[in-house]
């Protein structure tokens, strides 16, 4: 329908999560009638993404380096580990201010129906840091005592999926003689933590109830 460059940049948009033909249709008309330095600096910005940025070694949060600044912070407290599925979960958490400890991004929820099993997630890699923390190990640089407590606070989204992935995780680790928690209720049920509130994240945090 349309010459071979817009509709090459119509087909690459309409393959982002929530943009339709039409929204992308209506953003690469956009980008062709903006000033050409503004549609480099997109697309700069986009490759500078892809360089520039990887998955943090510990936690596998986005970062611009071997570790993120969370995991790199003295003053987080390593034996609090709150699980969440994306990276961009941990933005939402970290407005409420209600959590001081680190974060494990696990890279999605269990869902058999789509193949996504325990070994399609970063499961094994959470084990080892509780592993570590049961052995003494601090991690980023915080003093280690061997009688430090163990909090797994699970904050998977309130889906089928999310609460399906909290129950496994349960089961799985309290064996270890870890605490394992998920946010009390508050959050709406099937939604997305995106779309929560951060006064509403906070308290659903603060009254976390152990599975």
């Amino acid at each position: 329908m349309f010459e071979r460059p817009v509709q090459r940049l119509i087909d690459e948009l309409s393959r982002l999560p929530g943009v339709g033909r039409k929204s992308a249709q209506r953003l690469a008309f956009h980008l062709l009638n903006v000033e050409e330095a503004e549609a480099r600096r997109l697309a700069g910005a986009i490759i500078d993404l892809r360089e520039q940025t990887s998955f943090c070694s510990r936690c596998y949060n986005v970062t611009a380096g071997v570790e993120c600044s969370i995991c790199r912070d003295p003053r987080r407290e390593p034996g609090y580990i709150c699980v969440v599925e994306r990276a961009q979960d941990i933005a939402v958490i970290e407005r409420t201010r209600e959590f001081a400890g680190q974060y494990h991004v696990l890279g999605g929820a269990l869902s058999p129906i789509d193949g996504i099993g325990p070994s399609q997630l970063r499961i094994e890699e959470l084990e080892l840091r509780i592993e570590e923390l049961r052995n003494g190990g601090a991690g980023n640089g915080a003093v280690a005592t061997g009688e430090r407590r163990i909090e797994i606070i699970i904050a998977t989204n309130p889906t089928i999926e999310g609460d399906t992935t909290a129950m496994y995780l349960a089961r799985r680790f309290k064996p270890f003689g870890v605490t394992v928690t998920r946010p009390a209720s508050g959050l709406p049920v099937g939604g997305d933590m995106d779309y929560a509130d951060e006064i509403t994240l906070g308290r659903a945090l603060a009254d976390r109830r152990e599975l």
